[in-house]
Formats: structure tokens, C-alpha cells, sequence
């Protein structure tokens, strides 16, 4: 019997955020804060069963935020080694 070579596994493709991307490029601090003000101010008046959504939601938007300013951070320090390098 002839061996059959096995097909090789395909890669997913490694998934694209363009607009997240070209936001932390450009974002200041000051606009990752005010990104979700407005929900955050919305999620404040929930009663009832929503509350427990509500907390889970704010939870994750301030999970959010700390991401996209770890981002902005991290942005930061390799502009600013690449300033250092010329």
C-alpha cells in the first residue's frame, strides 16, 4: 500500500484588529479614560436582575481600560527608546 502524506494541520489565521490598533497608536491617556464614560455612566442606574449584568459589564470595561493603558504605556517606552537610539 502507498503511504499517503499527511496534510499538514492549517493555521487559523492570526485575527486583525485594525481599529483597536490604530487607536492605541494614536490614543492619549486622557481618551482610553473617556473611551467608556458613557456606558459606565449608563450601567450606574440598573435595578433589579440587570444589577448583577451591570456589575459583570463594569467589571470587564475596567478590565478594558487597564489593557489599553498597559498599551499606551508600552507604546510609549518603545517611542521613547527609539528616541533614544538616533
Amino acid at each position: 500500500m502507498p503511504k499517503s502524506n499527511p496534510q499538514p494541520a492549517a493555521v487559523a489565521p492570526e485575527p486583525l484588529y485594525p481599529a483597536i490598533e490604530d487607536f492605541v497608536g494614536t490614543a492619549s491617556s486622557d481618551e482610553v479614560a473617556a473611551l467608556f464614560q458613557s456606558i459606565k455612566d449608563g450601567l450606574k442606574g440598573a435595578k433589579g436582575p440587570k444589577a448583577d449584568q451591570t456589575k459583570k459589564i463594569g467589571a470587564a470595561i475596567d478590565r478594558t481600560e487597564d489593557l489599553l493603558s498597559f498599551l499606551l504605556q508600552i507604546r510609549e517606552k518603545i517611542q521613547a527608546e527609539r528616541g533614544g537610539q538616533r
